[in-house]
């Protein structure tokens, strides 16, 4: 009896194996990200940055069911900037997000997650009226996030996505450091994702 009871456990350890060696830990998501500026400036030159949608790609690996790490990526988004109301010019960032998550698992197999990482934004392509020149061209700040995934079959999922970045800039005019703008997005995402 105590030999079949071994085997059974040996058995049934394996095909548990053989199960998760089938579960692929990468992920791809694909959404529509719109973001919502906060526009904090301390230049006295009442700078303000558009809110604008702009599409993301994330990229997502399983270290385990419920630890991941995704990476979030999208393409040069051009910005118009702002002073007390007139546009006085554009720029150009791209912003890519790495984030550590936990995935929890709740009532009909939804799967929220909350995450915490780094943000990094590149600004180039700077056209700003002469009275402010230029923008830093690099930028670090933490994110944070919350989303649910919604399963639709074995692969697919419908996502909703919430992100919090810190993202700021410093001001120069004529060649000086007139300050900086907190850009500091709060990003709302929808989309959809697939586990290979």
């Amino acid at each position: 009896m105590t030999k079949q009871l071994i085997v059974i456990a040996a058995l049934a350890s394996c095909a548990a194996g053989m199960a998760h060696a089938q579960t692929s830990p990468w992920t791809v998501r694909a959404r529509a990200v719109h973001l919502d500026m906060t526009n904090k400036d301390s230049t006295g030159l009442g700078l303000t940055v558009n809110n604008r949608t702009i599409p993301e790609v994330d990229v997502g690996y399983f270290f385990s069911p419920n630890l991941a790490a995704e990476l979030a990526l999208t393409v040069p988004q051009k910005q118009r900037v702002s002073s007390n109301g007139s546009a006085i010019g554009t720029f150009r960032h791209l912003p890519a997000s790495l984030m550590m998550q936990y995935h929890f698992t709740g009532p009909s197999g939804m799967k929220p997650y909350m995450g915490a990482g780094v943000n990094y934004t590149h600004i180039s392509s700077v056209n700003i009226l002469s009275g402010v020149g230029a923008l830093d061209s690099h930028s670090w700040g933490a994110a944070l996030q919350l989303g649910v995934d919604f399963p639709i079959d074995r692969n697919w999922s419908f996502n909703l996505d919430l992100k919090k970045v810190y993202l700021k800039t410093d001001v120069y005019a004529s060649g000086a450091n007139a300050g900086t703008l907190k850009l500091n997005p709060v990003m709302a995402g929808i989309g959809l994702g697939y586990r290979y």
